[in-house]
């Protein structure tokens, strides 16, 4: 129990069929391809840091949400290419005339600019626009703040909707398995233990620092912070304020998470438990297959010198 004292920095994302990890210097991505055989995409990020500046307490918050949906929407789609049935595949004539008037290398750089928009504007839409349009059928009469937190209501029954739903699904639930091997890939590296199938296999599948805690802790700071805001009726004007309102939602959010999976007391406990609780959903037992990938990506991203992986 002694070697669990290690908190790492490294963080991982489930990919269809494959795994994500992001270290100090580096992010792996490893797949399993249809014939059993594993590919691996390792990027080094040693030159690509943000400065000082973004190593700020709140600050460093926004940057790592916009990171994580960066590379987290670039892996997804490299993961999902391996999966496409090429050969029944015919580029459109729009496809086609955007290849020949900018390239190929700038248009693929371009569908990924606007995965990334959408992958951001989705979420967004869905859990805080979607949430304050609805509310508004409800409200009307009441104060502000009553309405404030029938929309945070809202938005949690939507949350919670969304992660059930989605566990039901095959192949959404196989994703969450090798959310569940990124988890005890972790937790098996932060026990001090070797990395292999045998060892992570005995490992926890919840983790703290996962992003479905994150999420919980968005949507927690999401209702107390409109809570404090009653602007008018008008809801556009409430949909542009929630949105105004999102960088500073997700910088607290992710100061709490931190906080929450660094320490170890009363507090720290009850902010996990609701996150921690939500994984039953998102993460499962994985087989011994997805254990082998998600040892494949954390060791590449394993740094040299331990003094960058402190959490």
């Amino acid at each position: 129990m002694a070697n669990q004292q290690k908190k790492t920095s490294i963080g991982g994302q489930a990919l269809i069929e494959g795994i994500l990890m992001r270290g100090p210097r580096k992010t792996a991505i490893v797949v399993r391809r249809t014939d059993g055989g594993m590919t691996e995409k390792v990027e080094d990020i040693g030159t690509k840091t943000h400065g000082r500046l973004a190593r700020l307490p709140l600050v460093r918050g926004v940057v790592s949400f916009w990171d994580s949906m960066k590379y987290g929407v670039g892996a997804l789609n490299f993961s999902a290419s391996f999966f496409e049935d090429e050969e029944d595949y015919e580029p459109g004539r729009f496809e086609k005339w955007l290849t020949e008037k900018v390239g190929s290398k700038k248009l693929e750089s371009m569908m990924m600019t606007v995965a990334v928009v959408l992958g951001i504007a989705m979420p967004v839409a869905l859990f805080f626009l979607l949430p304050t349009l609805i509310s508004g059928f409800f409200g009307e009469g009441l104060p502000g703040i009553v309405r404030n937190l029938i929309e945070g209501c809202v938005r949690m029954v939507i949350f919670f909707l969304f992660i059930y739903l989605t566990s039901k699904q095959k192949d959404v639930h196989r994703t969450y398995m090798y959310h569940g091997a990124e988890h005890k890939t972790i937790a098996c590296y932060e026990a001090g233990l070797p990395l292999t199938v045998e060892n992570a296999r005995t490992q926890t599948r919840f983790h703290p620092r996962c992003g479905t805690s994150f999420l919980f802790v968005v949507m927690i700071v999401g209702i107390l912070f409109t809570a404090l805001f009653a602007w008018g009726d008008n809801p556009l004007l409430r949909m542009a304020l929630r949105l105004a309102l999102l960088p500073a939602i997700v910088a607290v959010s992710y100061e709490i998470n931190r906080y929450a999976g660094r320490y170890d007391n009363v507090l720290t406990r009850v902010l996990r438990a609701p996150g921690l609780f939500m994984q039953r959903f998102t993460t499962f037992e994985p087989d011994d297959s997805m254990l082998e990938v998600a040892i494949a990506a954390m060791n590449h991203v394993i740094p040299e010198n331990e003094q960058e992986d402190r959490w």
